[in-house]
């Protein structure tokens, strides 16, 4: 099983879940290396999103709050950090905030960008999970670094009984290197 056959399938699963919906820049259309892996998604179960990662997350939040289960894309982590202020003022203390009555399922799926065959640029390709992970109290942070952790770990944030949100971090290298 090969990392990016192993996003491919796990995508397709995940959209026909219930109430399930991917939204983000290139999610109904080519653009990054990420659509490889949705191209095959139903058009209904994507949302296209303009280059606002902010207004993104906040959106994100809404549709998670009005029943749905987003899945929100971002291609890379250096763009998610526009954000992080929405994740760690918002979505990770709402449970607190609300004695636990709300906690928003949510899925966040970005990337490090790959550097290979060509370097992107320093902006395209940071690693922030160590960071993220001492930021957030209820987003659960999970890097996927083998195909085998792929499937489990998108399984797992959609049924986890506790509905917390889960920031699933993939790397761009991984889609042709493993």
């Amino acid at each position: 099983m090969k990392y990016f056959d192993e996003l491919k399938r796990t995508m397709e699963w995940v959209a026909q879940q219930p109430k399930t919906i991917f939204l983000g820049q290139t999610v109904a259309g080519p653009g990054t290396f990420m659509f490889s892996t949705l191209k095959d998604v139903p058009s209904e179960k994507t949302l296209e999103m303009p280059i606002n990662e902010s207004f993104q997350m906040q959106f994100t939040l809404g549709l998670a709050l009005a029943g749905y289960v987003p899945i929100s894309v971002y291609p890379r982590q250096n763009f998610l950090l526009l954000a992080t202020g929405d994740m760690s003022n918002m979505i990770d203390k709402m449970p607190a905030i609300s004695s636990r009555a709300v906690s928003p399922r949510m899925i966040i799926r970005v990337a490090t960008g790959p550097d290979e065959p060509v370097h992107p640029g320093h902006q395209h390709v940071g690693n922030y999970a160590e960071a993220f992970r001492k930021l957030f109290a209820w987003i659960e942070v999970v890097e996927l670094n083998e195909p085998g952790e792929i499937f489990p770990a998108y399984r797992r944030a959609l049924e986890r009984p506790d509905a917390r949100a889960t920031l699933l971090i993939e790397h761009g290298n991984f889609y042709n290197q493993k």
